[in-house]
């Protein structure tokens, strides 16, 4: 039925956003899943929401009329910022859509910078989807690219780094069996996770990869050093490693940050489904251990375990202790051993960035991406040492192993005014204080019945002990360059409320959450405790929960599923989302000024091909790039039954890649 006269249309809502088959390669299908975390910590989530929707129905404005350009059902937004607009946002945004292509504003460009499987280190061979090798993707460009990373060379050369989060087998390889992968294509899959180094030429248009030196890729038949207080302890000991100082690999690599040092950072997320055989594991503390990171279940999804030992529990135990961690690589050296660091704590890390407080210490944030999970900051004992030199940067990789860390738990001034559907209480606004809960500092436990080794090991577990609040899905979270302010993206939590979960309360006051929000704290790293405030409620800006800032909600872009933050030299907020199909649309990249008149006023600069999602982005004043990683990924698609034929068009096969953007 078409709208009626002054009546609002929601943006429809999908019954499920990500497509099954990409949380079926990508996390095991955690969200379908009771969440890990069984605690009664209070929740988070939907909190934020409350706060929005009072303050946001007060903003609503008048139903903009459907364009023709958009999707049914979608509504169409004001072209752009207006003269006197926000600094930096000077573009007309792009309407949600659900094209095959990467759509950008007018009066920009965009092209490749590199896809699946592009050769990068000399002597690689070209790339050939139906003759797929291990000893070639171990030369090629990995799969499934997501965090980022541009650092300065020299004269017109830039080095990129790229995590390679998961690999989709059944769009890898014709005819996959998921039930009998052939050794061949396991270790093609070995070989496409990882990083990549790869060093760029730029000048007009995309930047070009160059078959350089520098160049590397990162696997899981790389050798990583595993530091800091948690490094030799029994728990990261195994048959192939007896000092458990010495880790084979990384994998599900999500998001990351460059520390001011020029190192990057890369977070390991989804580790839990590639493990094997946990039911066959008969010690119960180990059980409640594997338990609380997902680790659940016998044959896992890959098979992996029919090739290597260390993904069968029944054989190696410990080897999922030796994944989870915050990797940190010197792309600078290529010859240098990359560093898990233990200090930081084991979770399904999104990614960490790093602010310097004013005493110089190195301070750490980080996010546990799942529903129910926490946030956690870590505070080094060293100081930094000034520059990005070879000397400075062998300095500062030691700082991220002696320190503090620490949990978050959120409160809330209004708890009796919380009643579920997200109505903003009395006050006019909802914010609050917070406190950073100590859990270790390096040999020495802070929580009761855990020792250090194990509060670093099973972190969950030693948050879950000092009440931490439970969160909705903490992504990336990232201070501002100037400010110091910190935001964190939510990603949703469609679980909270039904079938006995944790129930509304002033930390959760949106039942099902679908759409996410974006968090602002104000944070001293010299104390431990902070305030916070409700940025975005995320979703359709015709439903009265949602909240933009306290802007004008008929001139927003609609956004879903904050996933990964960066920010321009204007010191505005860019977002990728994870799922913009729970709004029928594509994802997409999506500035947000943080000050004055235009704060909350989010404009979508760009969406990504169907199926894809937008990841890692790179923001310069006149260069933009993004992640589209596993494009084409719905449900019923393959490699035999491709859905998309982005980057290269035709009849190709969907190849993730990183995208340019210029004016």
């Amino acid at each position: 039925m078409p709208p009626q006269p002054g009546e609002r249309r929601l943006l429809p809502l999908l019954t499920a956003g990500r497509a099954r088959v990409t949380c079926r390669y990508r996390c095991g299908d955690q969200c379908a899943e009771h969440p890990p975390n069984p605690t009664d910590n209070p929740y988070f989530g939907d909190v934020l929401a409350a706060a929005l929707s009072r303050r946001g129905l007060l903003k609503a404005g008048a139903v903009v009329a459907a364009s023709a350009a958009v999707l049914p059902g979608l509504t169409s937004r004001p072209a752009s910022a207006a003269p006197g607009g926000p600094p930096g946002l000077d573009f007309t945004p792009v309407q949600p859509n659900s094209e095959d292509a990467v759509v950008v504003p007018d009066g920009y460009q965009h092209d490749i910078v590199i896809r699946w499987g592009d050769p990068i280190l000399p002597g690689a061979p070209e790339f050939d989807f139906d003759n797929q090798t291990p000893e070639a993707q171990e030369q090629q460009f990995g799969y499934n690219n997501d965090f980022c990373a541009l650092l300065p060379l020299d004269g017109n050369r830039r080095l990129m780094v790229n995590n390679h989060e998961y690999t989709s087998e059944e769009f890898l390889f014709r005819g996959y069996d998921p039930e009998n992968p052939t050794e061949q294509q396991v270790r093609v899959a070995w070989a496409a996770h990882g990083l990549s180094v790869v060093v760029l030429e730029t000048g007009a248009g995309a930047p070009k990869p160059v078959l350089d030196r520098l160049n590397r890729r990162i696997t899981l038949n790389t050798p990583f050093e595993l530091r800091g207080p948690a490094a030799g302890s029994d728990l990261l000991k195994t048959p192939a490693d007896p000092t458990g100082t010495r880790a084979l690999g990384t994998m599900n690599n999500c998001s990351g940050g460059v520390t001011p040092w020029g190192t990057t950072l890369h977070g390991e997320e989804n580790i839990h489904f590639y493990f094997a055989n946990a039911d066959q594991v008969t010690d119960p503390v180990t059980q409640e251990r594997l338990a609380r990171y997902g680790i659940t279940g016998g044959a896992s999804e890959r098979k992996w375990e029919r090739f290597d030992s260390r993904w069968d529990l029944t054989q190696q135990v410990n080897e999922p202790n030796r994944f989870g961690w915050i990797v940190e690589l010197d792309p600078y050296d290529p010859e240098s051993t990359p560093v898990k660091h233990t200090a930081l704590g084991r979770f399904k890390h999104e990614g960490a960035n790093i602010r310097i407080a004013d005493d110089g210490r190195a301070v750490a944030y980080m996010g546990d991406d799942e529903k129910f999970e926490y946030l956690y900051r870590f505070v080094s004992d060293g100081k930094v040492k000034p520059g990005r030199s070879a000397h400075a940067r062998r300095h500062n990789m030691t700082l991220l192993d002696s320190g503090t860390l620490y949990v978050a738990k959120l409160t809330g001034d209004s708890p009796d005014e919380i009643d579920g559907t997200g109505t903003l209480p009395s006050d006019g606004e909802f914010d609050g204080v917070g406190e950073w809960i100590p859990l270790a500092h390096n040999d020495t436990s802070f929580v009761e019945g855990m020792s250090a080794a194990e509060v670093y090991v099973f972190t969950r577990l030693a948050a879950d002990k000092v009440g931490a609040t439970k969160m909705d899905r903490p992504e990336d979270v990232e201070p501002h360059p100037t400010t110091g302010r910190v935001y964190a993206a939510l990603t949703n939590n469609s679980d909270r409320g039904p079938d006995g979960k944790a129930p509304a309360d002033e930390a959760n006051p949106r039942i099902a959450n679908k759409h996410g929000q974006v968090l602002e704290l104000d944070d001293d790293p010299a104390g431990t405790r902070f305030t916070w405030r409700l940025l975005l409620v995320c979703g359709d800006p015709n439903d009265p929960s949602t909240y933009f800032g306290g802007f004008d909600k008929s001139q927003v872009s609609p956004i879903s599923c904050p996933d990964n933050v960066a920010f321009d030299s204007h010191g505005n907020l860019w977002i990728t989302t994870d799922s913009s199909e729970a709004l029928g649309a594509n994802d997409g990249l999506y500035a947000v000024p943080l000050e004055g008149e235009h704060r909350g006023h989010v404009m979508q600069f760009l969406s990504v091909p169907r199926g894809a999602e937008a990841c890692g982005p790179v923001i310069e004043d006149d260069l933009v790039l993004v992640s589209a990683q596993h494009p084409g990924e719905l449900d019923g698609a393959s490699a035999d039954n491709p859905a998309s034929h982005w980057p290269d068009g035709g009849n190709s096969q969907p190849r993730p890649s990183v995208v340019a953007v210029w004016r």
